[in-house]
């Protein structure tokens, strides 16, 4: 694709005509004016080559739908009259083609036959001092006039040339792109979009989605340059014919592509270059539209490193967007002041999905945007903290196929950088990063340290009290991703449901043994009479997370037993009550018959009655209760 650019009224549109025999001027009021005012579109075949023109508007007011043309082109047919010589336009067109990273141009001056031998040597002088020191310099510069036909055969050859040297060796494999720069009702036929294929490949009756609104669509036929295809290939002239969608819910700046494979964002993360005349440094947020491909939203802009960017140099800035916009990392945009309208400057993406970031996160956070791919997946890997990144978002991101971000992912592994998450074989794989795995099991450590220091006698922490001071919410199925690296690398192990540290046992001391046999002896000797809560708070001023510890040291070792009602009464005691059931004649027992045999309040009769039937000692038939008398199964089950 090679696109034009120039000032108005220096002849591109004539010029393409002239080339191609299409006139790109497709508008009544187009005509009827004598400029271009939207995007024109020709094809000129040279044997297999195949080479698209996108005509642009001239007109400084019309540069918004220019910018919607410029962003699949690969070469630049820059025109320049010779009556006139370099213009405000054919400044900016250029700029804006240098700041997009177009390779290649070329300069067509028109007009030769309207000028004497020495104003066109004059015109030719300036054009070549405009572009030195620019991404163009020293470009090829053939005079034609399409009038008398003048360099015309030279000018093609020239373009030929231009086209076989700045062509790119696409990957088909990447998901299909393609940013819809026009979309127009066709009787008979329907809705169509048509654009610049950017990556990929697009199949006829493919499925695929518009975003940013997320309409699932079919592709019911294809055309590349009015010619009929079943597939269209990156970089091509590309009309799509859809199914599923109507016109009102189609327009430029939409993209079509495959379905998931891209994101829309309100924020990204851009490297920028300030025009060298912009009228002051880039320092506080300023409004701006952002142009990338066919797409022009606005938003705001502010810098990030430096804090201040003088007009000509470059830095790195956030901008965040009013409206959703898809954007992958590597994509060229330029940046424009809405009022007045005038180019800041361009750059490209560096994070489409850009998270805020302040103080020392800052700078770390940029330069591994600035640096490769690998880096910047890392840092949004990080980004994931304890969930880990998905394949499929980081291809979103990178404008990649899942399967060779995958494999850069298994790379990472190797290396050590990343740890893959298997949650289960139903679920998709995710990626940790390996210094977030870090900060989990020292977590773990200091946790587990914490709570035993502060409960001596605790056989164990509740394995669900543990995770959620380890990691944040996180579904089952990682958490126990999570425990198993923690038992592999011995930070802890796993007892029922409790989380114990390697090799540790409770120990009594002093004052701990102390407590925990005075409170055996109480409970045991006080029967069915023990101390309650607040008793034992007043007994023992000052003493309560000991106190708490010891009965619960008490009640895991077996010595007391916790009735439904939450009462604490010592084990001997239950046992003998048990004992005397079994050991008796009773077969079925009223509660009024258990109160009177062992002389108990109703308090006390019906939680123990409960605690019996919870263990199978005994089952609740209507008003009474059935003695089971299996004591193995009783026994087994710690009464």
């Amino acid at each position: 694709m090679i696109g034009t650019a120039g000032h108005i009224d220096h002849g591109k549109t004539q010029l393409v005509r002239v080339l191609t025999g299409v006139d790109c001027d497709r508008w009544e009021e187009e005509k009827k004016r004598g400029i271009t005012i939207d995007l024109g579109f020709a094809q000129l075949m040279e044997g297999d080559l195949q080479i698209g023109f996108v005509d642009v508007p001239g007109h400084e007011r019309f540069l918004h739908n220019a910018l919607a043309g410029m962003g699949g082109i690969r070469g630049v047919l820059l025109v320049v009259a010779a009556t006139e010589g370099v213009m405000p336009q054919t400044r900016e067109h250029v700029a804006i083609c240098s700041l997009l990273g177009i390779p290649s141009a070329l300069v067509a001056l028109t007009k030769v036959d309207l000028v004497t031998p020495d104003l066109l040597e004059l015109a030719e002088l300036e054009v070549d001092e405009f572009l030195e020191g620019s991404a163009f310099s020293g470009s090829r510069i053939v005079r034609v006039s399409s009038v008398t036909g003048e360099g015309i055969a030279e000018l093609r050859s020239a373009l030929v040339e231009m086209a076989g040297k700045c062509q790119v060796v696409v990957d088909l494999d990447d998901p299909p792109h393609l940013p819809i720069d026009r979309a127009f009702l066709l009787k008979g036929l329907g809705a169509l979009v048509t654009g610049t294929l950017a990556s990929g490949r697009i199949r006829r009756g493919q499925a695929l989605e518009i975003l940013p609104t997320q309409m699932p669509v079919r592709v019911r036929s294809l055309q590349v340059h009015g010619q009929a295809r079943e597939e269209a290939l990156a970089g091509e002239r590309t009309s799509v014919q859809l199914a599923g969608t109507g016109l009102e819910h189609l327009s430029r700046g939409m993209r079509l592509v495959s379905t998931g494979a891209f994101a829309a964002s309100h924020s990204l993360c851009l490297r920028l270059t300030l025009l060298d005349d912009v009228a002051e440094a880039l320092e506080d947020p300023i409004p701006i539209r952002l142009h990338l491909y066919s797409s022009d939203v606005l938003g705001m802009v502010r810098p990030l490193s430096p804090s201040r960017i003088e007009p000509g140099e470059g830095g790195i800035v956030e901008v965040k967007l009013r409206d959703p916009m898809v954007a992958v990392r590597g994509d060229k945009v330029i940046l424009r002041r809405p009022s007045p309208a005038t180019t800041l400057g361009g750059g490209e993406v560096l994070d489409p999905g850009w998270q805020r970031r302040r103080g020392l996160d800052l700078v770390p956070a940029l330069e591994a945007l600035c640096g490769d791919s690998r880096a910047a997946s890392l840092l949004w890997a990080r980004d994931r903290r304890e969930m880990g990144l998905e394949a499929g978002e980081l291809a979103r991101r990178l404008g990649r196929q899942e399967k060779q971000v995958t494999a850069l992912l298994d790379e990472m592994t190797e290396a050590g950088e990343l740890r893959p998450i298997l949650e289960s074989q139903d679920s998709p794989c995710r990626w940790l990063a390996s210094s977030v795995y870090e900060q989990v099991r020292e977590r773990a450590q200091r946790v587990l340290k914490e709570y035993f220091e502060r409960d001596r006698l605790a056989p164990g922490i509740p394995k669900a009290e543990a995770l959620r001071r380890i990691l944040p919410p996180v579904p089952p199925h990682v958490s126990r991703v999570y425990l198993s690296w923690l038992e592999e690398s011995g930070v802890l192990e796993a007892e029922g449901d409790l989380l114990v540290l390697p090799g540790r046992t409770v120990q009594l001391k002093g004052r701990e043994a102390q407590l925990v046999a005075d409170l055996r002896r109480r409970f045991e000797d006080a029967g069915f009479d023990p101390p309650g809560e607040r008793e034992l708070k007043e007994d023992y001023p000052g003493q309560r997370e000991d106190l708490e510890s010891a009965l619960r040291f008490l009640s895991q070792e077996g010595h007391l037993r916790r009735l439904p009602n939450g009462a604490l009464i010592a084990t001997s005691t239950v046992s003998t009550v048990r004992d005397e059931i079994l050991e008796g004649s009773w077969q079925r027992f009223s509660v009024a018959q258990f109160k009177e045999k062992f002389g108990l309040s109703r308090k006390w009769a019906i939680p123990l009655l409960e605690y019996f039937d919870s263990t199978g000692l005994t089952r609740r038939v209507d008003n009474e209760r059935l003695v089971l008398r299996q004591s193995s199964v009783a026994v087994s089950r710690g009464i």
